[in-house]
């Protein structure tokens, strides 16, 4: 939990410092092929982004972390009854919260890049989204998920 929240206060900061060279009125949707199609004024989009960065990682992160208080039969993983056992029952739920932690610092990355993609959109005249970059961060973004998901999935699928 301590990596994720050091991502965040980074990720903060680096939404904050670079808001900066944004116009007062910050292209903020694109449509197919890059073009503006929506504008939020500057404070607005800066606090949206805060949002999206820190609340939706953290959120999710706190929600991995909260499966220990629900009952076993509520947990779906492969191999619960072995995994849940109270001999393994704290080591099961630690690892949970950290991989819920890897998640969310994976989704702050995601967002921090995306908004670096709408500062340089925004430098632009008029304003136009690099897509191709955005679809090159979507691939890295899904394969490190799949990875992610691998891993998981892979942990508890092993049972002696």
């Amino acid at each position: 939990m301590r990596s994720l929240l050091i991502t965040l206060i980074l990720a903060t900061a680096f939404i904050y410092f670079t808001s900066d060279s944004l116009p007062p009125v910050v292209a903020s949707h694109f449509a197919a092929g890059g073009a503006a199609n929506g504008f939020m004024p500057h404070p607005a989009y800066v606090r949206f982004m805060l949002v999206v960065v820190i609340a939706l990682p953290l959120f999710i992160a706190l929600m991995v972390g909260l499966t220990g208080a629900l009952p076993a039969r509520f947990i779906n993983l492969p191999n619960r009854d072995y995994w849940l056992a109270p001999e393994r029952q704290a080591e099961t739920l630690d690892y949970l919260r950290r991989h819920g932690s890897h998640f969310g610092i994976l989704l702050a990355v995601f967002f921090c890049f995306v908004h670096w993609l709408v500062i340089r959109a925004n430098a632009l005249q008029p304003a136009h989204f690099p897509e191709a970059l955005f679809f090159g961060g979507m691939a890295a973004f899904v394969v490190a998920l799949i990875i992610w998901l691998g891993s998981f999935v892979g942990h508890f699928r092993r049972c002696p």
